[in-house]
Parts: C-alpha cells; sequence; structure tokens
C-alpha cells in the first residue's frame, strides 16, 4: 500500500521575502480578538529581526529557549500560557528560528486543539484534531523541520517526535538573507543534519525515486556549500534544507538519527552537533559519507568534541542503547528488515563507548 503523502501548501522563497510575513498573514486574522502568536528562538530577543515582525495589537510575542533541545514538558507550559493570556484560540502561531524553535511551533499548534501532554503524542499518527494555522520562518538551514510532518521532542521516557500529517507547517517562508551572521559551528552543524538526511535515504533500503530525486539534489547542493566557495552559499544551503527534508519524507533517516536520539536523551546534546559526532563514528554504515563529512569538517576548521560518554554508569549506557534501538523504522531503513542481527545492543554499545 502505497503511502498518500502530504506536503507544505504554501511556500515562498526569495531574499527579501520576510518583508512579505505581514501580508501573508491578513487573510489569516478572521477570529475578533484572536492574536497571532509569534514563537522566536530567544537568541533573536533584542535583535533586528524581532523588530521586523509585524506584530497587530492583541499578538503576541512568546519568546523560546533552545539551551535544552525541545521537551515535552516545556511544550505543555507554554501552551498553558498561551491558554491564559489569549482571550480565545489563536488564528496562527508563527515560528520563528531553527529546527527546535520550528518544532516547538508545531507542537504548539498541535496541543493547542488536542487534549492531554504533548507526550501522549509521541508517535506515529496519535494526533486526532487539526492544528492551529501554523508557518514557519526558518533562520537556519539544514534540519528539515520546515518541511517535515515530525514535531521531535524529548519526553520522560523516550526521545521521539510528533509525526502526523497536522504537524505540517500550512507555510513556510524561506529568505535566505536570514542566516546572515549565524556562528560558524552552528552553520556547520545545522547544514550537516541536512548531507546526514540525504546520506542516510540515499543509502536506505526504503530508497525510492521520489526519495533519491531530492536527495541528490540536496546533496549536490551540500557539496557546493561545503566543499566549494559559492558567494551564494546562503541560498543553496536553504533549499538543501528544503530538498532533504522532502527526501526522508517518503523514506527515512538510518542509524546516525538513531543513535544520535540516544545520545540527546541522555546527555542533552544538541540535534545538529549529536548527529556530527554519531556520524564520524559510523565509517563502517556509510564509507563515502564519512569520509567527505570529514573533508568538509577539515575545510571549515572543526573539531568536534571527543570522550563524551567515557564516564557514563551502565544504567545511562544502556538508556542510551535502549532510546536508539526502539527506534525500528530508522534500524529498517538503514539495514533491512533483520536489522537486529546487524545493529546488536554489544554493537550500539561499542559506537556509545566511542562517542
Amino acid at each position: 500500500m502505497y503511502r498518500n503523502f502530504k506536503i507544505v501548501p504554501n511556500i515562498i522563497f526569495g531574499r527579501g521575502s520576510f518583508n512579505q510575513l505581514g501580508d501573508i498573514l491578513k487573510p489569516r486574522r478572521v477570529t475578533p480578538g484572536a492574536p497571532m502568536v509569534f514563537v522566536l528562538d530567544d537568541v533573536h530577543l533584542g535583535r533586528e529581526l524581532e523588530g521586523r515582525l509585524p506584530l497587530e495589537k492583541g499578538d503576541l510575542l512568546l519568546p523560546v529557549s533552545l539551551v535544552d533541545e525541545p521537551k515535552t514538558g516545556y511544550i505543555d507550559q507554554l501552551v498553558a500560557r498561551i491558554r491564559t493570556e489569549c482571550p480565545v484560540l489563536p488564528d496562527g502561531i508563527i515560528g520563528l528560528g531553527g529546527g527546535g524553535a520550528m518544532d516547538i511551533a508545531k507542537a504548539i499548534s498541535l496541543l493547542l486543539t488536542n487534549p492531554g501532554s504533548a507526550a501522549d503524542y509521541q508517535g506515529w499518527d496519535l494526533i486526532k484534531n487539526p492544528a492551529v494555522y501554523h508557518a514557519a520562518v526558518p533562520t537556519l538551514a539544514g534540519t528539515g523541520a520546515e518541511i517535515s510532518r515530525t514535531t521531535v521532542l524529548t519526553g520522560p521516557e523516550k526521545k521521539l517526535g510528533i509525526n502526523s500529517d497536522y504537524t505540517l507547517f500550512d507555510q513556510i517562508l524561506l529568505d535566505p538573507e536570514l542566516l546572515v551572521g549565524v556562528p560558524k559551528d552552528q552553520w556547520f552543524y545545522t547544514g550537516m543534519d541536512c548531507y546526514i538526511h540525504d546520506v542516510e535515504s540515499l543509502n536506505g533500503t526504503y530508497l525510492n525515486e521520489f526519495s533519491r530525486a531530492y536527495g541528490e539534489k540536496s546533496l549536490d547542493l551540500c557539496r557546493q556549500v561545503f566543499l566549494e566557495d559559492r558567494p551564494d552559499k546562503d541560498d543553496k544551503l536553504m533549499m538543501a534544507s528544503y530538498f532533504g527534508g522532502m527526501s526522508i519524507a517518503y523514506s527515512q533517516v538510518g542509524a546516525c538519527h538513531a543513535l544520535s536520539y540516544g545520545l540527546s536523551f541522555v546527555l542533552g546534546t544538541h540535534h545538529g552537533i549529536g548527529c556530527c559526532i554519531t556520524f564520524d563514528q559510523l565509517e563502517e554504515v556509510y564509507p563515502e559519507g564519512v569520509r567527505e563529512f570529514r573533508e568538509m569538517m577539515a575545510k571549515h576548521d572543526i573539531r568536534l568534541p571527543r570522550g563524551l560518554t567515557k564516564n557514563l554508569d551502565d544504567t545511562a549506557m544502556n538508556t542510551m542503547v535502549n532510546v536508539a534501538l526502539g527506534l525500528a523504522p530508522l534500524w529498517e531503513n538503514c539495514f533491512g528488515k533483520d536489522w537486529q542481527q546487524v545493529m546488536t545492543r554489544e554493537r550500539a554499545l561499542e559506537l556509545f563507548r566511542r562517542m
């Protein structure tokens, strides 16, 4: 049975397109007294982007902290705040920032119309009610969160996304000018999330021509961005992120993302750098991809942290393995239906010990 694949219906791309955000939102302002909620990565507070937001009377500016990876409890707190401060259900939720800020915006839009805690919906297609209208404005490029049907959250028992067609944004606005000034390490780690998406998709057992078409173009753009010196690298990286997200949307990620979820759940490692730390240990699984990744690290003088797991006890190590091996679709994409014969607990533990 083929999957009936849903994508983001409205997309704007171009330098300076952020200036159109107010006009885009205007037709969505339909309920008397209903605000727009602007979910803003707090790194932008007091900076140019905050001053450019098309806030109108009654709108709510909701700064969010990305010091930690988004957690289900944090989502619940933000939803409770919106319900307290907004007299009626918002007309829209607008996420501005990197993958974490966009995931928070997606999760809020879902929890405003679905009862309970965000932790109740970690899994596949558990959401029953459509979300509040939600839009994304990425200020980092690479995660593919802008195009993904997943909002990745760390819960009390696992790190797992809310995977649903309702999670998808209704609108994305891709303005490469918003990438200017991103610190080099953050730019690299977030961009490598995209590169790793491509490698995992193109080497996976779920691969099909739909995924291949997007993945190959994304990979080509990543090579131009990270191995060449291109003046339009921000434009290319923003499109690589979009294409990479589309590639995995109709296939799946693989071993690197599964292991990085375990690392993040125990140590709180941010997603981009966590994927890089993990991918660097997977030459036996993705030999060509890892060699090229190391070329990219060398070109941009990136040095990964080492020894993250050396002082962890057996309980912590086993928790990492449990979280990683609990992501069966990712492992099946990587190794096939008999993946448990290939990625044993002992092998997963050994990989984590190297990190």
